[in-house]
């Protein structure tokens, strides 16, 4: 067995970032440094929240599939159920503590003096 060079290593890591970086320009998504680009390589605030609510759907639409799934004895595995319910009912506590932060920071706002 060869013993692994933590230099040669780090060289490797370093030339698969630069690689990843290099497509992702080509690709038009700008690498680590796009928010300096300017507008075009901004984060969409609206977009992170509606792919973050998008995904907290999907996995209530799964859980709920995998639960009517179990309550028609198509499946006997209680413990994917209870995962899969766990892990839907951990993502609408986020979301909605999530809702309850912005509307907090809206109504700061709204009641700072101008």
């Amino acid at each position: 067995m060869s013993t692994i060079d933590p230099s040669r290593l780090l060289q490797m890591r370093s030339s698969i970032l630069n690689q990843n970086q290099a497509l992702q320009r080509a690709a038009g998504r700008g690498g680590i440094g796009a928010a300096e680009g300017g507008a075009a390589g901004t984060p969409d605030f609206g977009a992170a929240i509606n792919n973050a609510l998008q995904q907290v759907n999907a996995q209530q639409s799964k859980a709920s599939q995998i639960t009517e799934a179990y309550e028609r004895g198509d499946t006997h595995d209680i413990v994917s159920v209870m995962i899969e319910r766990q892990k839907a009912s951990l993502g609408f506590e986020t979301t909605l503590q999530v809702r309850n932060k912005l509307l907090s920071a809206y109504r700061d706002i709204m009641n700072m003096p101008v």
